[in-house]
């Protein structure tokens, strides 16, 4: 609610805090560029336009003035890091506010791991939005080490927790009516609830929509997405580290949708956001695309502030929170300041260094979890057949193939074979210690000896490991399981790299620039094993995620994702 002093300051009666003169300001309403001042009072755009009086005043000399961007998807956790160390990454690329299921955390350690990240994003200049976990577990075929129903979904809405739901994973059951999880779906009613629906079309597509649901980020191909948007759904152009979706859909982009289309990431390592960049980079790939570069920001401001109900952010206008960007070519998007609530935060790609908050410590009930009953562990596969189903890899994308191959029988059992590029998998059970483990073989990983390993397994997080021999592959799990979480590459019996991830097996609680220097190592490791992917271990966390088709292996076995069913590894 304004102040009597906020009026006054937009009336020209007061002097503001702040006053950034003389800037281009690129207004997202209209489509157009104004010459201008902007008051900010308090936090907040008091007023635009020229004779305003500031204590303090920025001359930008004909700089551009941008809405700070918005990631209107992104799990916090794939960074590997706290919400803290996460916006020291984000912020000096002009990313000030981010809307965040925190569904890993979740299937770790429930409500608990949701409160965390919430109480870890308290006082950050970057605006953490929560949206509550619907999927945990994200289906029955695999064991997470909680379970949220509908009432504890609404219990984080009551208390301001969360804005609204959180992809709904389980489409077969949304499609299907599952009570459980329309109850999910009917507890955020009013409220943004995302969705997630890789590959669906048609009646099924009518059905899921039909539900309740308001976005989709899966989209792979053109016209998939044109087909969702005409259905309704927001469309959240999806660049993550192993996803990338955004040159692919870019041709969807018309003056006639553009409105209807957000920017996320979804899932990004500390590497690619240091170096690459968030939500700034699909910017600046979006316009060399030809996108005229009001439409480009405004697909990363206006659009999801709009979609997700975030209606004080995404512009600059009066009455609207000062993230401002400071940007001086808008084609080559690149911001010099960084302004989060009227308070410079960051300046030339560096964070200021009184920004953030000392990060909160670790409660138990978010520390690692790694239980194991290891006499259960065994990577022996008796051959039943002659061939078998593997997992086919496909590169830069989540979505995998069913691959019939001969299986490699060695003294009775299949093994790896490294010369074919197939070796084995295995997710085993670690958070009740059941002895559950999955075995199966993959194909597109690359190793050509050695093993590695992780708690970091999208999205129950059981221990996944591949590899290419049975003892390199139980070394790894037990250097993982002895870290109590984190992520290993061995060859034979020796361990050569290691990040310990204390945060329920799947984050960090180091800076973000340490935690991208372990794990450089790590990939560099797996390199010298022989894999060439970008980033194989995002990739093995993604080959454990029952719900994106089309074969994937969980503790419970391996899955047919399509079928929605648990399939034998051997084939008739």
């Amino acid at each position: 609610m304004a102040t009597s002093e906020l009026l006054a300051v937009a009336r020209g009666a007061a002097p503001a805090e702040l006053v950034l003169r003389n800037g281009r300001i690129a207004n997202v309403f209209s489509g157009e560029i104004e010459r201008g001042d902007v008051a900010v009072h308090q936090g907040v755009i008091a007023g635009i336009g020229p004779g305003y009086a500031g204590h303090d005043t920025v001359d930008l000399r004909g700089a551009y003035l941008t809405p700070g961007l918005i990631d209107a998807h992104v799990h916090i956790e794939s960074s590997l890091c706290t919400p803290a160390q996460f916006a020291q990454a984000v912020l000096p690329r002009g990313v000030t506010a981010v809307v965040t299921d925190p569904h890993e955390i979740a299937n770790v350690a429930g409500l608990a791991g949701v409160r965390f990240m919430a109480e870890n994003s308290r006082g950050l200049p970057l605006a953490v939005y929560i949206m509550a976990p619907s999927c945990v577990p994200a289906t029955p075929l695999a064991t997470s080490g909680a379970r949220l129903d509908a009432g504890e979904l609404r219990a984080l809405l009551d208390d301001g927790v969360a804005i609204g739901l959180a992809e709904v994973m389980n489409f077969p059951a949304v499609i299907q009516g599952d009570p459980d999880v329309l109850a999910k779906i009917d507890a955020y009613r009013g409220r943004p609830r995302d969705g997630h629906l890789p590959g669906v079309r048609g009646r099924a597509l009518n059905a899921y929509v039909t539900a309740g649901i308001g976005s989709e980020h899966e989209c792979t191909t053109v016209e998939e997405a044109a087909e969702k948007l005409a259905r309704g759904l927001y469309i959240l152009i999806r660049e993550a580290t192993v996803a990338h979706n955004l040159h692919t859909l870019l041709p969807l982009v018309n003056a006639h949708n553009s409105r209807r289309i957000c920017f996320c990431t979804d899932d990004r390592i500390p590497s690619d956001l240091l170096d690459q960049g968030s939500i700034d980079y699909m910017v600046r790939e979006a316009i060399a695309f030809g996108i005229e570069p009001i439409t480009a920001l405004r697909m990363a401001t206006l659009n999801p502030a709009e979609w997700l109900g975030l209606h004080t952010r995404g512009a600059i206008a009066p009455g609207r929170v000062a993230d401002l960007l400071v940007v001086d070519d808008l084609r080559d998007f690149r911001p010099r300041q960084v302004y989060a609530g009227g308070r410079l935060v960051a300046e030339a790609g560096r964070m200021v260094t009184d920004a953030l908050p000392p990060a909160p410590s670790i409660p138990v009930s978010v520390g690692s979890t790694v239980q194991i009953d290891w006499a259960a562990v065994d990577f022996c596969i008796p051959a039943r057949g002659s061939r078998v189903r593997a997992i086919g890899a496909v590169d830069q994308q989540l979505l995998t193939i069913e691959a019939i191959v001969d299986a490699h029988i060695v003294a009775g059992e299949a093994v790896a074979d490294p010369a074919r590029d197939l070796l084995k998998m295995a997710v085993i059970e670690r958070h009740r210690a059941s002895g559950a483990m999955g075995l199966g073989f993959i194909c597109g990983m690359g190793l050509t000896r050695g093993a590695i390993a992780g708690t970091v397994a999208h999205d129950h997080h059981n221990l996944v490991v591949i590899g290419a021999d049975d003892r390199s592959m139980m070394a790894a799990a037990r250097a993982v399981a002895g870290m109590g979480g984190g992520l290993a590459v061995v060859d034979g019996d020796k361990v050569v790299a290691t990040l310990p991830l204390p945060v329920g097996g799947i984050m960090s609680d180091r800076p973000i620039a340490e935690v991208r220097a372990g794990y450089d190592r790590l990939v560099m490791a797996a390199r010298a094993l022989g894999s060439e992917l970008h980033d194989p271990f995002m990739a093995m966390s993604f080959k454990a995620l029952e719900v994106i088709p089309k074969l994937k292996l969980t503790d419970q076995g391996l899955v047919d994702v399509e079928q929605f069913a648990i399939v034998d590894l051997f084939v008739a």
